[in-house]
């Protein structure tokens, strides 16, 4: 199929941009990357009567050390985060994480904003974006406004962003040195969205004991899932196989995953479970080889 016809326009500005779609009235379509509008717009799943394209706005593409977080631009392309050195010393759980996003060439096209707006649950980059507390920045006609990863994921496909508004930057707080990293994806193929996948990010304190755990699910719910009450469990205990179990356990809990073409809810709470204590594993070498033991 061909998308059914519409305008375009190249953007020139942020201000233009958000002009075209306030004019619009909900009718535009922003074009980022393209990786997930495009083959929308060919399956005519999308039928917006203006195409409003950022690929000229540079000044969307960067990577900044703002001191507590990184801000990184909306037009920013994924394979770019993912191979930043000043990404992996600060946040390395968004390398680890967009290391699975598709193949290398969806990841040299598709952005960081273009993922965050298209909200799929099951993918990488919101549910990482939840797990460390992430802001949205975003611009329209009022101008910019910041919203919170909590509250920017609505439903599936949803966000908080208004129909003439743009993302502009995303602000990633930076990880404590030395925190740990784990990621665990269930997937058909290489490449395809996760059925189930567990980002974790743990930071140790002085003695060995976990300071701090960050834990997100992506592929089980309608947003990107948070799985807070497994954090609370494992801060400031030693880690054990029989803790780490728990965990995965509260983690699998937390989630509301649907059945679908793909697998059962119950299916994918299972597998939750399982990717769970394999992600605090690995993060935590000390207690895999308490397991294994």
């Amino acid at each position: 199929m061909k998308p059914a016809p519409l305008d375009y326009v190249r953007a020139t500005s942020v201000a233009h941009a958000v002009q075209v779609l306030a004019d619009n009235d909900g009718d535009a379509k922003v074009l980022a990357g393209g990786q997930s509008l495009v083959p929308l717009l060919a399956m005519r799943l999308a039928q917006p009567t203006v195409l409003v394209d950022l690929g000229s706005l540079d000044e969307l593409s960067y990577v900044r050390d703002e001191g507590s977080h990184l801000e990184i631009g909306a037009m920013t392309r994924t394979r770019t985060v993912e191979t930043s050195q000043l990404v992996a010393e600060a946040v390395p759980l968004l390398p680890a994480a967009l290391s699975h996003v598709g193949h290398v060439p969806i990841r040299n096209r598709g952005t960081v904003g273009g993922s965050t707006a298209h909200a799929d649950p099951a993918a990488e980059l919101p549910a990482v974006l939840r797990a460390l507390d992430a802001n949205i920045v975003v611009a329209g006609p009022s101008g910019s406004r910041t919203i919170g990863a909590a509250d920017f994921f609505e439903g599936f496909l949803a966000t908080a962003l208004a129909p003439e508004e743009i993302i502009t930057a995303l602000r990633v707080p930076k990880s404590a040195r030395g925190t740990r990293v784990a990621v665990q994806e269930f997937a058909r193929r290489h490449g395809d969205f996760a059925i189930v996948a567990v980002f974790t990010a743990v930071e140790l304190g002085a003695n060995g004991e976990i300071a701090d755990a960050r834990i997100a699910v992506a592929g089980a719910g309608q947003v990107p899932v948070r799985a807070s009450a497994a954090e609370a469990l494992l801060s400031g205990q030693e880690a054990s196989p029989t803790l780490l179990r728990a965990a995965a356990a509260e983690v699998a809990a937390a989630t509301r995953p649907l059945d679908d073409i793909h697998a059962t809810a119950d299916y994918r709470k299972k597998i939750t479970a399982v990717l769970a204590r394999r992600c605090l594993e690995q993060a935590l070498p000390r207690a895999e080889r308490s397991s294994a033991a």
